[in-house]
């Protein structure tokens, strides 16, 4: 099977959390008591995939908060990985941080771990911005953080950034960017706030308490992003995504975009395989009662037809700077009529062979595939 699929990704779910933060719909749980149980799971699932996913050049570890787990725990669950499966040399392995999880100790069982690129949950560089998400750090361990990760030679270090936030004002937003950029991360995303249904915010908007910016101002918003960071050196190469240059890019999260096939092991997580997406229960007792009595903990599955194949191709092409093969958009009527009005209109540009979003095309991102049909 390693012939098959060289270039899989490996995902770990890690679900816990010291806190929930209001806006987020990830699964996790604030108590950590089932780490024990959660860790011996994990590696019964790594074994029921052995021999379907043999071989990864990316492993990815998110949650949740991947650095609640202490180092010993890190180090068990990283060694039974490389253990069960086989990685390329030149592995991308991501962790994601929490700010205030950051030390200097953990830095280094991370880094002799094979770990070489972390993404730090920043989302701010304004209190009043820190404060409002719940974030359980402040900004100078956001701050304390990056010193210690850059003073730790890993090979990437991401920022994750939240912009849209009630309240904000675009001085303030600028301000966060400029004081990012001033790091010289490999890696930034910007993720615009929203309002997933379930959490926190959700309900507090849905009782009129608080309020999203307008359309005008979230586009506004999204622009001076994406102007900013390339005007300091950053490819803006998916909707939410920037990198210092093309060998920044995430290679993990670009096979989400690509189709590449990735194995997702822990609670809610997601695999992809020969057109066949399939996820675990959201539930980490399930998850761990399965795996006890030996069965995948799979809640659900779907098998794409050659159309929905096709126009998730579309979807997930059209939200990179890739964009998509000219050669893909076979209908005369596409080619003919509505290509030329999407390039009038500023929504796309033809770069070779190949159909790419603008700016303005990135802002419809979800309407943008659908004119393509």
């Amino acid at each position: 099977m390693s012939d098959q699929h060289p270039l899989s990704g490996l995902y770990i779910h890690i679900p816990f959390c010291k806190t929930k933060c209001p806006y987020c719909d990830f699964y996790s749980k604030t108590s950590t008591s089932l780490i024990p149980e959660w860790l011996q799971a994990v590696k019964k699932e790594a074994l029921l995939y052995r021999d379907q996913f043999s071989s990864f050049d990316t492993l990815y570890l998110g949650g949740g908060t991947p650095t609640v787990l202490d180092e010993t725990e890190l180090t068990a669950l990283i060694e039974y990985l490389f253990k069960t499966f086989c990685f390329a040399p030149d592995a991308e392995i991501t962790i994601e941080a929490n700010p205030n999880d950051i030390t200097r100790e953990k830095l280094t069982v991370l880094r002799t771990l094979g770990v070489n690129r972390v993404s730090l949950g920043v989302q701010s560089f304004d209190e009043q911005d820190v404060a409002f998400l719940r974030r359980r750090h402040a900004v100078e361990d956001s701050v304390s953080a990056l010193k210690l990760i850059s003073a730790s030679s890993f090979t990437s270090t991401g920022i994750d950034l939240i912009y849209g936030i009630p309240g904000q004002t675009m001085a303030a937003w600028r301000a966060t960017l400029n004081q990012a950029v001033s790091f010289q991360p490999e890696h930034i995303s910007c993720y615009q706030l929203t309002m997933a249904e379930g959490t926190a915010f959700w309900e507090r908007q849905e009782e009129g308490l608080m309020r999203l910016p307008e359309e005008e101002e979230s586009e506004n918003l999204f622009l001076t992003t994406s102007r900013f960071l390339e005007e300091n050196g950053y490819l803006h190469y998916e909707i939410s995504n920037f990198a210092r240059g093309e060998e920044n890019r995430s290679r993990h999260n670009q096979k989400y975009w690509q189709h590449v096939p990735y194995l997702g092991l822990g609670p809610s997580a997601h695999s992809f395989q020969d057109g066949k997406r399939w996820w675990n229960v959201r539930s980490i007792k399930k998850y761990c009662a399965s795996l006890e009595e030996g069965r995948a903990p799979v809640e659900g599955s779907e098998q794409l037809s050659a159309e929905q194949f096709a126009l998730e191709s579309l979807y997930l092409g059209l939200r990179t700077r890739d964009g998509i093969d000219l050669a893909r958009v076979r209908s005369s009527h596409i080619t003919d009529t509505v290509l030329p009005q999407l390039l009038k209109d500023d929504y796309v540009k033809i770069i070779g062979a190949r159909v790419v979003p603008t700016k303005k095309g990135f802002l419809v991102a979800d309407q943008l595939p659908l004119m393509f049909v």
